[in-house]
């Protein structure tokens, strides 16, 4: 197999995102961080995927500073991979990824799982993208200005 690009030094902040968590399982990984799985063995079960690409998933993203590994907090010898603040700030891409899939690929009585808010005093909002002045932007509303090159 075809060792993949990497697009470390890619001038396009989509590009060299992906690099990091555009793999499925290093999003999963990730999601499942959220949920609060710290375990490899756990993560293993939750994820049903092979102990090799889950070892190579988890030991990029702690290269990539998204996880941090720390000793158990129950005191084994069993390592807890823990989301970093670079990892944390991923959240919101999260959170985007699940509502565009709840509004797109589920039936309207499909089951799903929910994101809830802890204490249930309110509803997650919907992610929006918004200017400055606090109004939804369209997408033709936007340009990027790219590198000269």
């Amino acid at each position: 197999m075809a060792k993949r690009k990497r697009l470390k030094s890619d001038p396009c902040p989509v590009a060299r995102a992906l690099d990091v968590i555009g793999d499925r399982w290093s999003l999963l990984i990730v999601r499942d961080a959220f949920d609060g799985i710290s375990r490899f063995g756990a993560f293993q079960k939750n994820l049903d995927v092979a102990r090799n690409i889950l070892s190579d998933r988890l030991s990029q993203l702690v290269a990539d500073g998204i996880l941090a590994v720390q000793p158990a907090s129950d005191g084994t010898s069993y390592p807890e991979y823990v989301l970093t603040s670079k990892g944390r700030a991923l959240f919101a891409v999260v959170v985007t990824l699940r509502q565009w899939g709840e509004g797109h690929l589920f039936d309207d009585r499909e089951p799903r799982s929910h994101l809830r808010v802890v204490d249930g005093s309110t509803q997650v909002a919907e992610v929006q993208v918004r200017g400055a002045d606090g109004r939804i932007l369209q997408p033709q509303e936007t340009r990027v200005d790219k590198v000269a090159g």
